[in-house]
């Protein structure tokens, strides 16, 4: 068992515990064996049978399946009663379908984050992280936009705590996770095996950052450790050009550049300029401020020593896939596609 573990003796529930991250991190946690209790919270339960089935270990002691939908706040307070600690990865995420469905959208990523932290603070959880992504920065689609309004939400939520202190809100954004359901490698592996001769690409000049599922656990559980409330992490990872990992993949297949989808981004960008004014470098990742809350965050003590291990990022800082000073080379790419096989 790691020393120091922010699980041990803790109840945790995942909200959208039957999707990529939130197996990973279950499966994590379990296998660290120090928890009091594991609870996949989500609203299929198909997918939380079909997880029961895909590993021995998801059937664990020490784990719950509970049926439920964030938009329902009276299903969250029976949930979250007794919880020490919630990570929040429930969330409608295809760009495509926002568009077209947009109210959905609202309903479970902006009115459901306000359930979660609302159910939060009524039953006395401790800490609480919500996983945000890279298109909730100066977001151009509908899906990022809720994002955005749900990180801001979290953060606000350390405002509404009252004198007792807790439960503490931090956000962890990240990009694609390389690999993850309905991410671009699955998408063209399927097409790959299926003998299509010529591979789909949306725009040549497209970058993306590289993160793995294991890293987003391990980050997670990092921001665990050190969240003070209030902050949004930011993990310093590689960056991948799309023609790249087109040549990892399939190095003899044509390429066919049909344009950028409606809402897509060339790069990504997880820092914007004005968020550069309150953001804090670390070693392996960056930490942005709150801008409400900054003054009363930097007068404690224990934020103020969190601080000065840091350094403030130049003015004007972006942090963009494009710009990134770490490149994943093709022969990386192929190293890793190997080891997921």
């Amino acid at each position: 068992m790691p020393l120091h573990s922010p699980f041990t003796d803790q109840t945790i529930l995942i909200t959208g515990g039957t999707g990529s991250f939130g197996r990973a991190l279950a499966r994590h946690i379990l296998q660290e064996n120090s928890c009091r209790k594991v609870i996949i919270f989500s609203r299929d339960e198909w997918k939380q049978w079909e997880m029961r089935q895909s590993d021995p270990i998801f059937e664990h002691p020490k784990i719950r399946y509970f049926l439920g939908d964030i938009r329902d706040s009276s299903r969250l307070l029976r949930a979250f009663d007794e919880v020490d600690i919630i990570v929040h990865a429930a969330a409608l995420k295809q760009v495509p379908a926002a568009e077209y469905n947009p109210s959905e959208f609202v309903k479970t990523n902006i009115n459901g984050a306000m359930n979660v932290i609302g159910a939060a603070i009524d039953c006395g959880v401790k800490k609480v992280i919500a996983l945000s992504t890279d298109k909730a920065v100066n977001p151009i689609n509908l899906y990022g936009a809720t994002k955005l309004c749900s990180d801001k939400l979290f953060i606000s939520g350390n405002a509404y705590v009252g004198a007792r202190g807790y439960p503490k809100f931090a956000v962890v954004r990240y990009g694609n996770v390389a690999g993850s359901r309905g991410s671009i490698i699955p998408f063209w592996q399927k097409l790959i095996d299926q003998g299509i001769s010529v591979l789909p690409i949306t725009d040549e000049r497209m970058t993306r950052f590289w993160i793995t599922l294991e890293e987003t656990v391990q980050f997670v559980r990092y921001c665990m450790i050190h969240m003070e409330g209030g902050e949004i992490f930011v993990p310093k990872i590689p960056s991948i050009k799309i023609l790249d990992l087109a040549e990892a993949m399939a190095p003899a297949l044509a390429k066919d550049f049909r344009g950028i989808r409606p809402g897509e981004k060339l790069n990504e960008l997880m820092i914007s300029a004005d968020d550069s004014r309150h953001t804090i470098e670390f070693d392996g990742h960056y930490v942005i401020l709150p801008e409400l809350a900054q003054n009363k965050m930097t007068e404690e003590k224990d934020q103020q020593q969190k601080i000065s291990e840091g350094k403030p990022v130049p003015t004007d800082f972006i942090y963009a896939s494009h710009t990134n000073t770490d490149w994943l080379s093709t022969e990386d790419i192929r190293l890793f596609l190997k080891h997921m096989q």
